[in-house]
């Protein structure tokens, strides 16, 4: 029974303790540039801090609408950031990306359509706020664009459609988060999922490889 306006604060308490445990207790402000290198963002890593875990927990939330759809674009990024996380040395974050990827494909077995389990908020608020955590502690929070391309677009989609309605009063979707588009357009539920799991290995591999 929450709104959008609650799960965003629950979202902000959240990012806004974890900023503050992240820069004053662990001295952690640092991100990764592909391409460029380490740079120190001082107390701009605050408020950088706050976005990362709002974006990932509202995208992941968005994207929970099909079967099978959130956990499997989930999976994907886990195990591309748990790659990073080993290829760095930092042997307990990979071992951490590897539990909830295992957990994700159990899941995924009784999730795949018609599902007999189902993620809910719970879960998917839970996964968006630890993907952004290990994104920072990889030092590749800016991968996550990339990473996870289709939480972006599904979070975008939703954020598009919203502003159109009130400031032109017109749809730019056929429905909102996209993936219901997709289905309004006529593709089966089934497709829709296995073609959106097909861009997130692909988007996956990608930041990999850039990583």
């Amino acid at each position: 029974g929450l709104t959008v306006k609650h799960r965003l604060f629950i979202y902000a308490l959240i990012a806004i303790f974890g900023s503050w445990w992240f820069y004053y207790k662990l001295d952690f402000d640092f991100v990764r540039i592909p391409f460029v290198g380490l740079i120190n963002m001082g107390w701009y890593f605050i408020p950088f801090f706050i976005f990362i875990i709002i974006a990932t927990a509202f995208s992941v939330n968005e994207a929970d609408g099909l079967d099978g759809l959130a956990a499997g674009i989930v999976l994907a990024a886990f195990t591309s950031y748990g790659t990073i996380a080993f290829m760095q040395g930092s042997y307990n974050l990979a071992t951490f990306c590897g539990v909830i990827s295992g957990s994700l494909l159990a899941f995924l077995w009784f999730n795949i359509n018609p599902a007999r389990f189902f993620m809910g908020d719970t879960g998917a608020m839970s996964l968006g706020i630890a993907l952004g955590i290990v994104a920072i502690l990889t030092g590749y929070p800016l991968l996550l664009p990339i990473i996870g391309f289709l939480l972006l677009l599904e979070s975008l989609s939703v954020i598009i459609q919203v502003l159109s309605k009130k400031i032109r009063n017109k749809k730019v979707f056929l429905s909102a988060p996209i993936h219901h588009h997709f289905e309004a357009k006529g593709w089966p539920e089934t497709k829709v999922v296995m073609r959106f799991w097909v861009i997130s290995a692909v988007a996956a591999v990608l930041g990999l490889i850039i990583a």
